[in-house]
């Protein structure tokens, strides 16, 4: 069975692996190498230039995943993105943000891009008319989240990349929130997909590492972007990762019906005000997340009644999510966004993040101890 044809838990096991495997080992070996042997007229094999044995057997299987022809693996998810932009993005070009995006996107489309001479205009993740309307002869690219961080908003994303098609604009997505088991963006036009694997790709809290799949060209196009400024993923950290797909599957799976059982139990307590999470019947854009997706993430943002003070004793009280910012592990994960944009007003004003905005990534525990672990939190 091809890799094409597969469903997506026999892809994550078995795409990029080699047939017969190598030495005969099931598992695929790390190449600790900087540098390999080359024919006459050959590229080079060279950790920086990501194409050593390690390195392409991680992009195979990532392709794979997406429905992809082609990826390219970074250190971290912000060097992906960065790598996408710089690619494709020159001084006095414009880029189009349809939603609210990660802080850390944010500061790189506002202060960054303002020294490198980027022009950015955000706009709604829903009204086509205003993509129209912030158009620009200059316009090169339109770029959105499957998901937004940390907002949990869908916005209409098969008009966007119907959009960017019809006026030859690369279209550019991150699905970090959702993964390929949930969506995959290239399926319903997306040129490229970004991904920080440091979040549920590797689901182990252990490797920091970024995704950028597409068309071939393309994904040449931004792997010399990288060659040039480096961000290449170190050959033991490709092992870990590629090691994690394998059971991408079954963790995001579990994940989804956790998120979705504290959704729901979240949004019929007294002492909670709102839940945005795709997966209730009362979000604004659940149908979309039907229509396009095979599960609602496991990602999820509510708001206590009692605001920021309500907001900060409730993480405290709660005994297994830990509080810390990232997402997408095996470990229950809570967080206040807005705490963590402090000092970066510059990305605060596109998103409009709320004090007291809790967002909570389910992990793999026991459905019914998060529920009890909430209750008590709640109840206290």
């Amino acid at each position: 069975m091809s890799d094409a044809h597969a469903r997506m838990a026999t892809r994550a096991v078995h795409a990029g692996e080699p047939r017969p495997p190598r030495g005969g080992s099931v598992v695929f070996p790390i190449y600790p190498g900087t540098v390999f042997e080359s024919e006459p007229g050959e590229d080079a094999g060279y950790l920086r230039y990501a194409n050593t044995p390690t390195q392409e057997y991680l992009h195979g299987k990532l392709a794979a995943l997406e429905g992809a022809e082609a990826a390219v693996a970074t250190s971290s998810g912000m060097a992906a993105i960065a790598a996408v932009l710089h690619t494709f993005l020159a001084a006095g070009d414009h880029v189009i943000v349809a939603g609210s995006v990660y802080g850390g996107t944010g500061v790189l489309l506002t202060e960054q891009a303002e020294r490198l001479g980027w022009r950015v205009t955000f706009a709604s993740a829903d009204d086509p008319a205003e993509w129209a309307r912030v158009l620009r002869p200059e316009t090169k690219a339109v770029y959105a989240e499957s998901i937004t961080n940390p907002l949990i908003r869908v916005g209409d994303l098969a008009s966007l990349s119907g959009f960017a098609r019809e006026r030859g604009l690369a279209s550019i997505v991150d699905n970090t929130f959702c993964t390929p088991v949930v969506f995959r963006p290239h399926e319903l036009g997306f040129d490229l997909v970004c991904h920080s694997a440091t979040k549920a790709l590797n689901g182990h809290a252990d490797v920091s590492a970024g995704v950028v799949t597409g068309s071939a060209d393309l994904v040449e196009r931004v792997r010399r972007t990288t060659t040039l400024y480096g961000p290449c993923l170190d050959p033991h950290a490709a092992y870990l990762l590629a090691r994690g797909i394998k059971t991408l599957e079954l963790r995001v799976r579990r994940q989804n019906a956790n998120a979705q059982a504290v959704a729901e139990y979240l949004s019929g307590h007294e002492q909670i005000a709102a839940v945005a999470y795709p997966g209730l019947p009362g979000h604004p854009d659940h149908a979309r997340a039907r229509a396009w997706f095979d599960g609602s993430g496991s990602m999820l943002a509510f708001r206590p009644a009692g605001g920021l003070e309500a907001a900060e004793v409730l993480i405290k009280q709660l005994r297994l999510p830990y509080a810390a910012p990232s997402l997408g592990g095996v470990e229950s994960l809570i967080a206040r966004p807005a705490a963590g944009n402090r000092g970066r007003d510059a990305d605060r004003a596109p998103t409009g993040v709320p004090e007291d905005l809790v967002r909570f990534s389910a992990g793999i525990e026991d459905t019914e101890d998060l529920l009890d672990d909430f209750a008590q939190a709640l109840d206290g």
